[in-house]
């Protein structure tokens, strides 16, 4: 027996991977994650027999529904698909995929265009956050094309302008959990911070490099890896997350100077934690750019600007390029008020996804279980 459900393929940002509307599921959370883990075809290094692509950013889903939150137009629940084990993540959020949440969600009729663009409110279910995703819709029909380029993605396309308004300790209720800007964990200065995400922010140098090492280079460096999760771990603890051994945050971050003159740029290496991201991602960027403007935290010590109040646009520097994140600080300048970045998004196709098993179906949106 299989279960045939609806599914779009969407590109969000520098990921990828399938959308749902939150009908086209079970409702059941273990029995939702297990039939997660048979589309996309894990664990199985190539997820040859599913819709992954063999890599942490190609194994992503997004789950849409009309929202139940006052204020807010759709609701947003991320699943981060491990490769190579049977878990299924829903506590971070992910801020590419995101972009092509309000596109899927206009497509899928559960929010009508406006003339020129559409302010879509957003509720992340994984974090509770609220973001604004500003969509285009010329002549009030959706549109996926036009100029927008963002670095590790060919060609151009509409711009989703994503404004992150209250992600700011979303997770663990501060947006420095601890309470400290700067402390040690394993002998390694870090920044523990929960800005969109929550992150372990390190200085590179403190481990012999230099910031700019490719993906590959960080991901054959197992004595690093190992370094990056124990330290990791004891900063799960930390922050309040408990054991997060099969969990994907907090996310560890090394950062450096930017070779910027006189600008607003930092080198980041996100890592998605056992790998190094090939770009980087949205909420994470958000993050290390609020980081950045702060003093006293490891990403203010890589070239920080003095601090001051308003927004300033930061650009954090990856490996496929960079990305522009405009971040704005309360009149003190001491804390994050509101970020937003430009991402865009790709319906890539549309069809029925077919699943061993029978699954009990959320609702009637569902198409059917066939023997």
């Amino acid at each position: 027996m299989e279960t045939v459900i609806p599914c779009v393929l969407m590109r969000g940002g520098t990921s990828r991977g399938p959308f749902f509307l939150g009908g086209w599921l079970p409702a059941d959370p273990a029995e939702r994650d297990r039939l997660l883990l048979l589309a996309m075809g894990s664990p199985h290094a190539l997820q040859v027999d599913g819709l992954g692509g063999g890599n942490t950013l190609t194994s992503k889903v997004a789950i849409v529904s009309r929202s139940t939150r006052p204020g807010c137009d759709i609701d947003y629940l991320f699943a981060q698909v491990s490769v190579d084990r049977a878990t299924v993540d829903t506590r971070p959020n992910c801020g590419n995929m995101l972009s092509g949440a309000a596109p899927f969600a206009i497509d899928e009729g559960l929010i009508a265009a406006r003339d020129g663009v559409t302010p879509v409110r957003v509720h992340n279910v994984n974090t509770g956050a609220v973001i604004e995703a500003v969509v285009q819709t010329p002549g009030g029909r959706l549109t996926y094309e036009g100029d927008a380029r963002i670095d590790g993605v060919p060609g151009t396309a509409a711009p989703v302008r994503l404004n992150f308004l209250d992600a700011w300790g979303a997770v663990t209720g501060q947006l420095f959990p601890t309470g400290l800007r700067q402390e040690q964990v394993d002998g390694v200065a870090v920044t523990l911070i929960d800005a969109a995400m929550p992150m372990v922010l390190m200085r590179a140098s403190d481990f012999g490099l230099r910031g700019d090492e490719t993906p590959a280079q960080l991901d054959g460096n197992a004595v690093l890896l190992e370094r990056m999760e124990r330290i990791r771990l004891q900063a799960g603890l930390r922050m309040g997350l408990g054991d997060v051994s099969g969990s994907v945050i907090p996310k560890p971050v090394l950062v450096a100077s930017a070779d910027t003159p006189g600008g607003l740029a930092l080198r980041s290496r996100y890592f998605t934690p056992r790998a190094c991201h090939r770009a980087h991602a949205a909420t994470g960027a958000v993050g290390v750019a609020s980081a950045f403007l702060m003093a006293g935290t490891v990403a203010h010590n890589c070239g920080g600007p003095p601090v001051l109040p308003g927004f300033r646009t930061v650009r954090i520097e990856h490996p496929s390029g960079a990305m522009d994140i405009d971040v704005e600080l309360d009149p003190d300048g001491g804390v994050v008020r509101a970020a937003g970045l430009v991402r865009t998004a790709r319906k890539i196709m549309k069809g029925l996804l077919y699943v061993p098993g029978h699954y009990v179906l959320a609702g009637a949106e569902a198409v059917r279980a066939v023997a």
